[in-house]
């Protein structure tokens, strides 16, 4: 598989529909993703959300329309090959032994789900490993078995794992679930620390809950019931009536020092500390 040319997009899901078993999960929808752009994926349960991440990971074809990641069509690709040059970030990884932080990570470089026998890893390697580990905040647990590691340290260790091949583009799927407010700030520092280190790197966050959005988000997609009922920059999409619609449910929002607040309700107040909520 030839590199893409810099500076083009690295993801085009282009008026695509997805049908399985006669139920359409996705319709109409289309959405460009560039070098340096991190989005969101946010709607209600069952809009879609995560079979468009699934798509975007080369992991399903769509049923009509296009998609391009790295500048290859689907169904024009080895998409195994394709694979090794996302990294996608699924909390459900099938990870059966008892390996240790650094062992993890580094099955990154065979995106497998233990180390490959008699597979030599260079000192580079080890060190990229150890790079990533240190960026996101858990160095001190870098020989650590899996199983005493708390599920906000798993996170961290799957988005270094994701990130060994150096991808150009990252998919993370509900990244902060399961995660107490220590434990989500501490995520969301960490990906703000990559996106620094990494400017040309792309991602895409799937999330229910906008609290939960890194300050670096600079696109947004909102889809209900399989389409997109906006797309396009965070602050022009994250709106008090745009995300009503969404979730069919009345929210108010606010956005401050590069974070968003949500609240829900019909008579929900004015957020304490908060700059006049955007319409």
């Amino acid at each position: 598989m030839t590199a893409m040319p810099t500076g083009r997009s690295v993801l085009e899901v282009c008026s695509v529909d997805v049908v399985r078993s006669g139920r359409r999960l996705l319709s109409s929808i289309t959405v460009c993703v560039r070098p340096g752009e991190h989005w969101a994926v946010l709607g209600p349960n069952g809009a879609g959300k995560s079979t468009l991440l699934v798509l975007m990971g080369a992991r399903l074809h769509p049923t009509r329309g296009e998609v391009r990641v790295l500048g290859h069509r689907l169904g024009r690709v080895d998409v195994r090959e394709l694979r090794e040059h996302l990294g996608h970030v699924d909390p459900r990884h099938p990870l059966q032994s008892p390996l240790p932080v650094r062992d993890v990570v580094l099955t990154g470089l065979t995106n497998t789900p233990e180390l490959v026998p008699r597979r030599t890893i260079s000192s580079a390697q080890i060190d990229r490993a150890e790079h990533l580990i240190a960026a996101l905040g858990i160095s001190g647990r870098v020989n650590t078995p899996w199983p005493l590691l708390s599920q906000g340290e798993r996170t961290r260790a799957l988005i270094a794992r994701a990130l060994m091949p150096a991808p150009r583009l990252l998919l993370l799927d509900e990244p902060v679930t399961g995660l107490d407010l220590a434990g989500r700030e501490q995520l969301l520092a960490g990906l703000c620390h990559l996106a620094a280190e990494y400017p040309e790197l792309a991602t895409v966050t799937v999330t229910h809950h906008l609290e939960d959005l890194p300050p670096h988000t600079s696109h947004a997609l909102l889809i209900r019931e399989g389409r997109a009922l906006a797309t396009g920059p965070a602050r022009d999409v994250l709106t008090s009536a745009a995300v009503t619609r969404c979730f069919d449910h009345p929210v108010t929002l606010a956005y401050q020092q590069g974070r968003w607040a949500a609240r829900a309700g019909a008579t929900a107040p004015s957020l304490p500390g908060a700059p006049v909520p955007i319409s």
